[in-house]
């Protein structure tokens, strides 16, 4: 029986970008990515079987691979992964409909791109900065230190809630820090949720090409003044997944 198969849509681009070579789509075997053409604009797409899977790690690594390497040489829209259509009439539908916020879209992310800030504390480092700081929570730690477990419950929750919403208070100021870090050097931020208990930073930012050196120094910068209790990442260049409402058309 012939598996029935739709179009994995990736992202819209103008209509002069070409998929390179060796782009690789999702699926076992990578599907080769295409692109379907309309108006001044294009979907970069694969083809997939209907009943195929799809979730896995290496789907989303291939997913985010194309998507980072396109934004790197030209404008993106990612669209929300796993959005399968049944054909290319389909996707000449999605663009036909929404040609014109896309198009404005793409003009907007001309020449910029994403690259996000994550930072997450190293817990021996906070707790003593805290505890050094806080009579109540080294009484608290005093108190627990060297005692079983069940006999200090109590104050081994009250001690971990004390910490819970240091580090919370703390990460609000680490994020506003970097934030006015490099003020002046980007076009927008964008705050994300904590993905660790022990998060500092997590911030998107969307940056102009002119700006992206200046930007990264101020970003190092900044990660040298806390190099002993945050463990700082800059990830990007990426597509602007956290600057884009592209995706919420093709829901």
């Amino acid at each position: 029986m012939t598996q029935e198969t739709g179009l994995f849509i990736y992202g819209i681009v103008p209509s002069d970008v070409e998929p390179t070579p060796d782009a690789e789509g999702v699926g076992t075997p990578p599907a080769e990515v295409t692109a379907v053409r309309h108006g001044e604009l294009a979907a970069l797409v694969s083809e997939i079987g209907l009943e195929e899977p799809m979730g896995r790690p290496a789907d989303l690594t291939a997913y985010e691979s194309l998507l980072d390497g396109t934004a790197e040489v030209a404008p993106v829209l990612p669209v929300r992964f796993g959005t399968v259509v049944t054909g290319e009439d389909a996707v000449h539908d999605l663009l036909a409909a929404h040609h014109e916020q896309f198009a404005d879209a793409l003009t907007e992310f001309e020449d910029r791109i994403q690259f996000t800030v994550h930072g997450r504390f190293d817990e021996q480092e906070f707790i003593g900065e805290l505890l050094a700081g806080n009579a109540d929570a080294a009484a608290l730690a005093d108190q627990v230190r060297g005692r079983p477990e069940i006999e200090s419950r109590e104050q081994r929750i009250r001690l971990g809630e004390m910490i819970s919403q240091a580090v919370e208070l703390r990460r609000e100021a680490e994020n506003r820090a970097m934030i006015d870090a490099v003020d002046g050097l980007v076009v927008a931020n964008a705050p994300r949720q904590p993905s660790h208990e022990l998060d500092a930073v997590n911030v998107a930012f969307l940056v102009g090409a002119d700006d992206e050196e200046e930007f990264v120094r101020a970003v190092e910068e900044f990660a040298e003044q806390r190099r002993d209790l945050i463990r700082m990442r800059l990830i990007g260049p990426l597509a602007p997944y956290d600057f884009v409402s592209a995706h919420q058309l093709v829901e």
